[in-house]
């Protein structure tokens, strides 16, 4: 029955140990996750980490597709977190990735593309959106926008509120960056940015509702239509003066807000960058995310977005999955030095017991020796 009794102890700590084996790996990512989850640039490492142990081929894969798709921003941001990790890339590949960086900085075209931005207002690369930014700080894309999108709202035609108000706010945010002399620069960059995401239909689902809601706080249309049935961009003093009396900016803080982030992922993760964080975004606090994230990771960002998602923002999985890992593992740890007690506990007892009985014979064998002397002086009995 002892025996019994340890047997399954011992079989209970095999299973114990087995399960924890399964278990521990995931409960000890999941619970680094769970403590980075605040972290943005923390949580992308962790999860970018665990992508490429899955798929060792994954910066390779992605360095040929980008270049494919020619994106060579974005092969080169690859590139930059193959290095950072000290993942070998090939001679090869890494020529053909600056080579398509060469050619893309090239001042033939990004003269071209620059100047289709500038007068379009349609961005879809860096040197377009660079354009686009260039007309926008000079008030001719802002005053084109809003004459535009405003004659639409005083004909009772569909009307682009989100694009109109982000104009109407950059034509104030112009002005304040021209008075601190370029300070405000990042909220004017990331406002044309967003409203260019806008365009191309490159806004999250999401933060296009979000901003629309915010942006339709910001203009005050009657004043408007009237402003912009004079308006026009041969006349900008004149315009933007009008446009700027149906401005509401105390109503603007948090489009601005979002502006200033998404300038701040612009600055250290580029245009593009910033462009595939509006995509994937849902709301300001995921682009607030973003610009911890970009700020931290730099070059990395867009390679890090590419593959994980808005996962790089925020948890990929649900906190009650991860700490259902972490309670498993903890459960089979519990488990297995439950067992080690047991096991102890019964073969300490069982060693106990036979040590008991080894004495217990030895006083019974002593008890039954006949005494010696006491034979030797005893009478002899005829």
């Amino acid at each position: 029955m002892r025996r019994l009794r340890i047997g399954l102890a011992l079989a209970g700590m095999a299973v114990c140990v087995t399960a924890l084996a399964q278990v521990a790996p995931h409960g000890r990512d999941a619970f680094a996750i769970l403590a980075a989850q605040d972290d943005p640039a923390a949580l992308a490492d962790l999860q970018v980490n665990s992508a490429m142990r899955n798929n060792p081929a994954l910066v390779a894969g992605n360095i040929e597709a980008a270049l494919t798709a020619e994106d060579a921003d974005l092969a080169a941001s690859f590139v930059e977190l193959a290095r950072d990790r000290n993942i070998a890339v090939s001679d090869d590949l890494s020529k053909r990735v600056t080579d398509a960086v060469t050619e893309t900085n090239s001042t033939s075209h990004f003269a071209k593309r620059f100047a289709t931005g500038l007068v379009t207002g349609n961005a879809d690369d860096v040197a377009s959106l660079s354009g686009t930014v260039a007309g926008d700080l000079f008030v001719f894309g802002d005053i084109r926008d809003v004459v535009r999108e405003g004659k639409h709202l005083a004909m009772g035609e569909d009307t682009d509120r989100l694009v109109l108000g982000l104009a109407a706010a950059g034509l104030a945010v112009t002005a304040a960056t021209y008075v601190s002399i370029g300070g405000a620069a990042p909220v004017r960059a990331g406002l044309t940015m967003v409203k260019d995401a806008r365009k191309v239909g490159r806004l999250g689902e999401g933060l296009t509702e979000w901003a629309g809601r915010s942006a339709r706080e910001v203009v005050d249309a009657p004043v408007l239509q009237q402003a912009v049935a004079t308006g026009s961009v041969l006349r900008p003093s004149e315009t933007v003066s009008a446009i700027r009396a149906a401005f509401r900016a105390e109503k603007a803080g948090a489009l601005v807000r979002l502006a200033k982030d998404v300038g701040r992922v612009g600055e250290k993760a580029g245009m593009r960058g910033a462009l595939d964080t509006l995509r994937i975004a849902e709301g300001p606090k995921d682009v607030a995310r973003a610009a911890r994230l970009a700020e931290a990771k730099g070059g990395q960002t867009r390679a890090l977005l590419k593959i994980l998602g808005r996962g790089a923002l925020l948890l990929a999985a649900g906190a009650f999955n991860l700490s259902m890992w972490v309670f498993g593992a903890l459960l089979a740890l519990f488990g297995f030095l439950s067992s080690i007690k047991a096991t102890t506990e019964r073969a300490t007892e069982s060693w106990l017991r036979r040590k008991k009985a080894r004495r217990l014979r030895k006083q019974l064998a002593a008890a039954r020796l006949p005494q010696g002397p006491a034979l030797a002086g005893a009478p002899a009995h005829g």
